[in-house]
């Protein structure tokens, strides 16, 4: 640790405070032990207890320090939010839900929700973590004990998302590694040969190509959710890649997702070759052509909450959080409408392609009925060349249409002849999953070298998933670490093989069904009762006017009006009507999966079997239950909220180390002179520990205030010794 710190004068702290904290701090001494080095305690100017150096100012020998990830600069940690707030969801999940919810009309209340939620919490979360500086479990500790809960919530929470969301990673991974041929494995329909002709797969030809290498080459989906279908081997070796590549990036460090940065690169060069394609523009129009009676479903608004994503952020004390929460949340924004733009473009190419094949179709059909007289020849425009149903365009189709209907109004029904519209291609809805899977592949195989560009997009959702997958695991062991203090290396391992196990569930041939069950209920409803409980408890039990104080001492300038009456009032009543909402449609309408029917070729809607629904219930509950158990043993004092507690933060024996306040803060002494939460915002004590040397006369004389500066240039604070128990906060 350089030696480049100036001096700090401490003032105005008792004396005989120091003392008995350097007692308590020395009790554990082994007189007889040679190896034990004693330290000086530097508080506020007072000096106490004696010693050898051990450490000399140019001494080349440093120790390793045990602190909480952090991160190298402000770019990193900027990348770092924007690579877990960005991720898949952006690419599947909000095209899908924009185009399921009016297109256009979606946009409308994400933004808002955005501004009046999103934000909010968001900055909330940057800021409790930033200011208290531990993990998901510490922080709801530390504001209160009862709803410590809440940390572990959080933690169970991101463990389900991380179970189904490594599974699109192993099935971009498939696709990245198929996408090395020319052409491309889905580009068209396989054959089959037999002894006397050659056809078709009747599946594919019924869909198309890409369908059918979707579900049946890459997934070999089952028929229903009840049908396990055994392991598919592919997807196996996939998931077992991802969590492999998840747990060597972990266990190397958290600077490593700072550098999986968007790659815009790769969404501007596809929305740039998606608008060349025919009918690209056609998709766009559809996107912004607002729905406006859409916009009073109550169903619309919760999807587009749970669009909006939290996390829970580390850095200096002094940073801007602000800044970054306003930051992060609009590229969220930026990058979900580019990406949204470029799904549109290659829908409405896609779009085309199957109004074509839908007009050709049906021209086949006319033909046949002309043949057969139940259609007279007169009906049929004379321009329009029906004996090649390939140069009937879509507005010669819909002229024919409009003149059968109109004189044989009775029978048109029976005559099996369907609408052909680019609307209507539109319309149908596309699944999460399938957006990305199936719409996507669909363009690349119209693309001129398509091999590159299958590369590039998969190789993208890889990178994206992973940004986000570094995220949601590191909010998983940072807490559990902290609270446990178990070694990370083993605890990651653990981790991973203990998802990759129950991940298993999710690669045999009904794992699909799995992946849009733990989307719909694992995630969603948890999350939002969490968020609630976040913004209760900082706005009530800790108190929004004593967390404003906290910000303006921490950030340098009091924030906005506008968020104390966010926090206190607006959101919290929000977020209570969403989650209203959620649970009576899911009393009203019974949970509900697509099921691909192999002889259909088409998805259909499934009641969920009497043991999904219990599954289904099930991971809400196991999500939120550790809020009211904690709640229930902290109020009946089986776990104590003293030195004993979960909520003491110890330090590892022989080592305590920490970051403090600068000199110039103002609360410095706050845990010295034992002031509670609720009388000091911020729980760290800011005191610094130097090795002293023993002099002559046998008192011992303090060295110089050199304070050790950290790399990121707060002041540490160490102390060293051979062997020592752990010790709790509390006991400083």
């Amino acid at each position: 640790m350089p030696k480049t710190g100036k001096s700090v004068k401490r003032t105005d702290l008792d004396d005989d405070d120091a003392t008995e904290s350097a007692r308590d701090l020395l009790s554990n001494e082994d007189s007889g032990d040679d190896s034990f080095k004693k330290v000086a305690l530097i508080v506020e100017g007072g000096v106490t207890a004696g010693g050898k150096d051990v450490e000399e100012a140019g001494s080349d020998e440093e120790e390793e320090e045990e602190e909480r990830p952090a991160w190298n600069s402000k770019l990193q940690y900027i990348l770092a939010q924007v690579g877990f707030s960005v991720g898949l969801g952006n690419v599947w999940r909000f095209p899908y839900l924009c185009q399921k919810n009016g297109g256009g009309a979606y946009l409308v209340p994400y933004f808002i929700l955005l501004v009046l939620i999103g934000i909010p919490l968001f900055f909330l979360e940057l800021a409790v973590g930033q200011r208290i500086r531990r993990g998901s479990i510490g922080v709801w500790n530390y504001i209160s004990p009862r709803l410590g809960g809440i940390g572990f919530a959080s933690c169970v929470v991101c463990f389900f998302v991380a179970l189904y969301y490594n599974v699109i990673i192993g099935w971009s991974l498939f696709y990245f590694s198929q996408s090395f041929q020319e052409p491309l494995p889905w580009h068209e329909c396989p054959l089959i040969k037999n002894k006397t002709s050659t056809y078709v797969v009747p599946e594919c030809e019924k869909s198309s190509a890409t369908t059918y290498y979707w579900y049946r080459q890459a997934l070999d989906i089952s028929d229903s959710i009840s049908e396990s279908g055994g392991l598919n081997w592919k997807m196996t070796l996939c998931l077992l890649a991802a969590w492999t590549m998840v747990c060597l990036a972990m266990i190397k460090g958290i600077q490593s997702s700072g550098k999986l940065s968007v790659p815009y690169v790769v969404l501007i060069c596809f929305l740039v070759r998606a608008l060349i394609l025919k009918g690209s523009v056609d998709g766009i129009k559809h996107m912004f052509t607002p729905k406006l009676e859409i916009m009073l479903d109550p169903k619309v608004w919760r999807e587009a909450a749970t669009q909006v994503f939290f996390a829970l952020g580390y850095n200096k004390r002094d940073n801007n959080c602000h800044f970054d929460a306003v930051l992060v949340s609009f590229i969220n924004f930026f990058t979900s409408v580019l990406a949204t733009l470029v799904v549109f473009a290659v829908l409405g190419f896609k779009a085309n392609i199957m109004n074509a094949k839908c007009v050709v179709m049906n021209t086949n059909l006319i033909v046949s009925l002309v043949g057969s007289g139940r259609i007279h020849q007169s009906l049929i425009p004379h321009h329009v060349n029906i004996s090649a149903p390939g140069t009937v365009s879509a507005e010669d189709y819909d002229q024919m249409i409009s003149v059968i209907r109109s004189v044989q109004e009775d029978d048109f029904s029976k005559l099996g002849l369907e609408p052909c519209s680019i609307e209507r291609e539109l319309d149908k809805t596309v699944q999460g999953t399938g957006l990305a899977f199936i719409a996507f592949t669909e363009a690349m195989t119209h693309f001129p070298a398509s091999p590159f560009w299958s590369v590039m997009f998969f190789l993208m959702l890889v990178n994206l998933g992973l940004g986000s997958m570094f995220g949601t695991i590191e909010g998983i062991l940072t807490p559990l670490i902290d609270t446990f203090k178990v070694r990370k290396e083993l605890l990651t391992v653990g981790c991973c093989v203990l998802a990759f196990s129950i991940g298993l569930l999710f690669v045999q041939r009904s794992g699909n069904y799995f992946v849009a069950m733990f989307d719909d209920y694992s995630a969603t409803l948890p999350l939002l009762i969490v968020v609630i409980l976040e913004n209760v408890a900082v706005a009530w039990v800790y108190g929004v006017d004593k967390f404003f104080e906290d910000l303006r001492d921490m950030l340098g300038f009091t924030p906005y009006r506008f968020y104390y009456y966010m926090w206190k009032f607006i959101t919290p009543v929000l977020l209570l009507l969403l989650l209203g909402s959620s649970f009576i449609q899911l009393i009203m309408t019974p949970p509900t999966y697509s099921a691909w029917i192999q002889e259909l070729a088409a998805e259909q809607k499934q009641m969920f079997p009497v043991w999904g629904i219990v599954v289904c219930i099930s991971l809400v509950v196991m999500a939120i239950l550790p809020v009211p158990v904690v709640f229930v043993l902290r109020f009946c004092n089986i776990i104590e909220d003293g030195p004993g507690g979960m909520s003491a933060v110890s330090y590892k024996k022989g080592r305590m180390i920490a970051e403090t306040r600068r000199a110039d803060d103002a609360d410095d002494t706050s845990l010295i002179h034992g002031k509670s939460p609720s009388q000091e915002p911020s729980p760290m004590p800011a005191i610094h520990r130097k090795l002293s040397a023993p002099q002559a006369n046998g008192t011992t004389k303090a060295p110089a205030a050199e304070v050790d500066a950290t790399p990121n240039g707060h002041y540490g604070i160490e102390y060293l010794m051979k062997e020592m128990p752990d010790m709790p906060e509390s006991d400083l």
